[in-house]
């Protein structure tokens, strides 16, 4: 199982500045991360929270069957220490994700204090980013492809 992991205001994508993050809702980007890991018989659980401890919460809660993590900490990706920890303190490997280019926007969301708790970081890709990071961790956790 993978689990996917969106922080705050996620839950808005689609219609909050959709010339940043595109028209791509998150059911939409659940049902694509779904599909390709279907493809390697992964199972997929999405959460998505505004608030940090739900995110925390659910990550330690599926921390014993969880086989990788795809997040996208939203605004925490550059605040919560507690999210950091958290993921260090679980097994199984971690991708960060985000649908713009973090680096190429404003000063305060250049740096990520979750990045390195992850094994990697998937940046302006948009929403492909998030099939890219499934991807990888179904290869990472030994799942084979379908024939």
């Amino acid at each position: 199982m993978i689990l996917l992991v969106n922080g705050p205001n996620l839950n808005l994508l689609g219609e909050r500045e959709p010339e940043v993050y595109g028209r791509t809702t998150l059911r939409e980007i659940e049902a694509m991360v779904r599909d390709a890991c279907a493809g390697w018989d992964v199972t997929v659980e999405p959460f998505q929270s505004n608030s940090e401890g739900a995110l925390i919460d659910f990550i330690q809660e599926h921390r014993a069957v969880a086989k990788g993590i795809i997040i996208n900490p939203g605004a925490y990706t550059h605040t919560s220490l507690a999210l950091h920890d958290c993921l260090k303190g679980v097994t199984a490997p971690a991708v960060e994700v985000h649908i713009s280019n973090i680096h190429a926007r404003e000063e305060f969301r250049r740096k990520s204090v979750v990045a390195p708790a992850c094994r990697g970081q998937i940046t302006g890709l948009g929403v492909r980013g998030y099939i890219l990071a499934a991807e990888w961790l179904c290869a990472e956790i030994g799942a084979q492809p379908r024939r």
